[in-house]
């Protein structure tokens, strides 16, 4: 029979269920949480901070949060997905909430008194119908936390809200403007410090390297090779440097020329071998031979472009290796670790500190095992790894190209008659602990070496990769849409933010305005027409009268407008956009109003700020983004070679929040990159008369278009 606790708590609540894990009350009358979420820039710690502080009835300024750490936080498995409310904030509102819960049961009795009598200001119980109270520090030692959470008290409703829905300062600032917050600024007594000399390219096997000059230069302490891997540990970060450029110098190296051709992605992806799978497949009578158009759209390669490189710290004492990581799966990290090195996970502590905000799985995880691999080899010394510049663009795993062939036809009412759709790609998921053969960079090279594994899907109903967002929200009579998962991976791949999402609602939204045009209707009432979720339609609506859309609007060829949707993942936020752009040198995109519905909102600042970075690295992409590369080498090293958007380039952002009280919260991180894509899309072919369908919106790609 099942459990009536299992359809009340969080998943992640079940899974780690003791309530001392989250919460601990302090002394100096502050109180601790550990949520199993980190902070990658998103503002959530200090979201979840203000639901714990909500459900404790405290001070959001008590509150005080402990980084992921392997030997206490819950496992909630990795931050991803504009999942961190739903699943970390929820299971903290549940555990304090039952915290709060235990408290006053101690309370009621010392009070002789119900638990209904009593109320909580700022930790402290007390009754309108008694001169008595009490604080939670006075009873701690009264009250056991110590115990399974049962799900017998239930959190607060929304009327009951005095610090949900406010936006409070974040807790991560300080630190970050001091510079405390960073990994990269931690400093180990006796720390050494490393470098990696990576191969020249993806498939390069080390022939021959001397180490006899590198040993002798000023500062080192060891130079480490096992099979194709090899790094350095020097006393200083610039003789580490040094010695890797040396090394560099000294290595000899096979190279195979087995990269795509990067102008003709789209055909190599065509040629692969795939995994085929039906997504959809509705098929009702149809009404006639209505008008077809097929339409094909591309993204290239994308880099995360974390503005710092990834690093690590490792230190291998006691029988215990201890690494630090900006990781967003710190107890998959700990896992791959210690499978890869042969230790007991109990052997290894994974703590998580921030570094450069990247949104999916850049080489943070990659740069932990370089510094294991190097602290083995020097017992006792914490040693310090930094990716150079070069590496990250090089060697980090890449959003992978993609294709979505769409073939469409509208009747005469205006309505879709018909809906196919083909995606290739590969999959987009290769976190450690998703295969059973390692996902870290340096077990690639070490030893014999080993065959990089293809990523994978999540399988989960919402989409876990290529397919997310691949099936339309709207209402289609007859809908069919495969995906092509291809089995070769010439360049590495994986996680980059949205995921499959954001070429899909591109394709999908671009391919709407078309058919809206083959309508001749205004491509928000022809997206109306075909949306029956209420939270859709207000979106539309909402983004139409914040933008004071105009559907007769006429383009002088140098402005113009676009319109997109998309509920993310078909389950999460929902998010309506509108660009204006105007047609210069290059696309600038002026001004962008986004509507979005995303639940619950429980900071209105946070919700904004990442909305905002959603828009803005979303428009990179659109705009810029593009990995370079020949048939041997990533050719993309620096900035100069992968330009991402400028200060000045970046548009005016205007947002406007739908907030539901009665809803759960949705996240937001990701919803709006696709229909930012798609927006600024349609706003150009609404500008000039021409469709963009290939990825970046660059000059060349415009000629095409021009000339397609």
């Amino acid at each position: 029979m099942p459990n009536p606790i299992d359809s009340v708590l969080p998943q992640y609540l079940l899974a780690n269920p003791r309530l001392s894990q989250r919460v601990s009350f302090n002394q100096d009358r502050t109180i601790t949480i550990r949520p199993g979420k980190v902070e990658i820039g998103q503002g959530i710690i200090s979201a979840i901070a203000q639901m714990a502080a909500e459900e404790l009835d405290v001070a959001y300024s008590r509150i005080d949060v402990l980084p992921v750490d392997t030997t206490i936080s819950p496992n909630e498995a990795s931050t991803s997905g504009s999942r961190s409310i739903q699943e970390g904030g929820e299971s903290m509102r549940y555990a304090c909430a039952e915290i709060r819960h235990l408290f006053l049961e101690v309370a009621a009795v010392k009070f002789n008194l119900p638990i209904s009598a009593l109320q909580v200001r700022d930790g402290l119980i007390y009754s309108n119908n008694s001169q008595s109270e009490i604080s939670y520090w006075d009873i701690l030692d009264e009250v056991n936390l110590d115990v399974v959470a049962s799900g017998r008290a239930s959190p607060k409703i929304p009327l009951e809200y005095e610090l949900v829905g406010y936006s409070l300062p974040r807790k991560d600032i300080l630190k970050k403007i001091t510079g405390a917050a960073f990994l990269h600024d931690i400093t180990l007594p006796g720390m050494l410090h490393g470098r990696i000399a990576r191969p020249p390219s993806f498939h390069a096997k080390l022939i021959s390297f001397e180490d006899t000059e590198i040993l002798a230069m000023p500062g080192i302490k060891k130079v480490i090779r096992d099979g194709s891997f090899i790094g350095v540990v020097a006393e200083r970060e610039e003789q580490a440097i040094k010695a890797m450029l040396a090394i560099q110098r000294h290595c000899k190296w096979s190279e195979s020329a087995l990269l795509p051709d990067v102008n003709d992605i789209e055909q190599f992806l065509y040629a692969q071998k795939s995994e085929d799978e039906i997504l959809k497949d509705v098929i009702a009578d149809s009404s006639g031979p209505d008008p077809v158009i097929t339409s094909t759209f591309t993204r290239p390669y994308l880099a995360h472009a974390s503005i710092g490189p990834s690093c690590a710290l490792a230190w291998w004492h006691d029988g215990c290796l201890e690494v630090w990581s900006h990781s967003q799966s710190i107890y998959a990290l700990r896992d791959e670790l210690a499978k890869i090195l042969r230790l007991d996970c109990e052997q290894v502590i994974v703590r998580h500190a921030e570094g450069a905000g990247c949104y999916g799985h850049n080489g943070a995880d990659d740069v932990a095992l370089d510094a294991a691999l190097l602290a083995l080899e020097l017992a006792g010394a914490p040693v310090r790894v930094q990716w150079m510049r070069e590496d990250e663009f090089a060697w980090e795993p890449f959003g992978p190209a993609m294709a979505v062939k769409l073939c469409g036809s509208v009747d005469s009412s205006g309505q879709i008659t018909q809906w196919h759709e083909e995606i290739w790609g590969n999959r987009h998921i290769g976190r450690p602990g998703r295969q059973s053969k390692s996902g870290l960079l340096a077990a690639w090279h070490t030893g014999n070496g080993m065959e990089a594994p293809l990523p994978v899907d999540m399988p989960i109903a919402m989409g876990g990769g290529s397919q997310r967002n691949a099936i339309p929200y709207y209402e289609f009579p007859n809908c069919k849409v495969l995906n092509h998962a291809i089995q070769s991976m010439p360049i590495r791949t994986s996680a980059l933010r949205a995921l499959g999402a954001y070429i899909n609602i591109f394709a999908i939204e671009s391919f709407m305005d078309e058919l809206a045009s083959l309508a001749q209707l205004d491509p928000i009432e022809f997206r109306l027409r075909h949306l029956k979720d209420e939270r859709a339609i207000a979106v539309l609506k909402t983004v139409s009268a914040q933008a004071d859309w105009k559907p007769d609007f006429k383009s002088d060829g140098t402005r113009g407008y676009g319109v997109a949707f998309a509920r993310y993942k078909n389950v999460g936020n929902y998010a309506a956009v509108i660009a204006e752009v105007s047609i210069e040198e290059n696309i600038k995109v002026k001004n962008v109003f986004a509507a979005i519905d995303c639940g619950l909102v429980i900071n209105p600042d946070g919700v904004r700020n990442q909305i905002e970075g959603g828009i803005v690295q979303a428009t990179s992409w659109t705009l810029k983004e593009q990995l370079q590369f020949d048939r041997t080498r990533i050719t993309s090293r620096n900035w100069e070679e992968y330009p991402i958007l400028t200060f000045s380039e970046v548009p005016n952002v205007e947002i406007e929040l739908i907030n539901h009280l009665d809803e759960p919260p949705l996240g937001v991180g990701e919803g709006v990159t696709g229909p930012v894509a798609a927006a600024i899309a349609n706003a150009v072919s609404n500008a000039m008369g021409v469709r963009i369908r290939h990825l970046p919106m660059t000059q060349e790609n415009i000629i095409l278009a021009m000339d397609g």
